[in-house]
């Protein structure tokens, strides 16, 4: 079995690529996923030529395997990290996987919101801009919440099939020494400890969603 700190290292490099990529993935599928619905020919701003062409790359986007995304992009990954292997170098091919996945669950949570909050808010003089992030967005939280659990755990599941390629983390762990080792008890582990993580992440997200929703009550 492999010493504690590896263990420990390979948890780490996990937690530190999900986490990372998390916020940046958000920090762009947030906004991308507003605009597709601001923008939609339903929306309080609709813009068909630009939600078309929105909703294009972020389908061509998700459609590519993960893995095969991260080959296709390694020149993109280097020029931004010098480098097209380890553990910060698979935050960019993460984010771009993630980044249109936490568009379309943003999208979808936005939409949940009761078009007759939007009527109000308009009936009330609000702009576009604070109808999204005083009306959309505070009434959406809980689901969006859920949504961004479910997007940490497939963006942890991304990371483990990293390690196929040279990311770092338990997916590596559970490739180097376990599968191409045949040592079965040690990709056991890593499975398991990637289980545990997940459950985590999953019941921090819900316990967070049933908060919000029960004070949004």
């Amino acid at each position: 079995m492999l010493p504690f700190n590896v263990w420990a290292q390979s948890l780490w490099e996990t937690l530190y690529m999900v986490i990372v990529s998390t916020v940046i993935s958000y920090a762009i599928g947030l906004p991308l996923g507003l605009t597709l619905v601001v923008t939609d020919k339903g929306g309080i701003r609709p813009m068909p030529v630009v939600n078309t062409v929105l909703g294009v790359v972020v389908n061509i986007l998700r459609s590519i395997p993960f893995l095969i995304l991260a080959v296709m992009i390694t020149p993109i990954t280097r020029a931004i990290v010098g480098k097209a292997i380890g553990t910060t170098a698979m935050i960019v091919p993460l984010t771009f996987a993630a980044a249109p996945y936490v568009a379309r669950m943003v999208e979808s949570s936005i939409k949940e919101v009761p078009f007759g909050v939007i009527e109000a808010a308009q009936s009330m003089g609000a702009s576009p801009w604070q109808i999204v992030w005083k009306v959309l967005v505070p009434e959406a939280k809980p689901s969006l919440m859920v949504g961004g659990a479910i997007s940490v755990v497939t963006i942890l599941g991304y990371s483990a099939m990293a390690g196929f390629i040279g990311g770092g983390g338990l997916g590596t762990v559970a490739v180097n020494y376990g599968y191409n080792r045949y040592n079965f008890p040690i990709m056991l582990v890593a499975v398991i400890i990637i289980v545990i993580v997940v459950q985590i992440f999953q019941e921090v997200g819900m316990r967070l969603a049933h908060h919000l929703d029960k004070r949004n009550r």
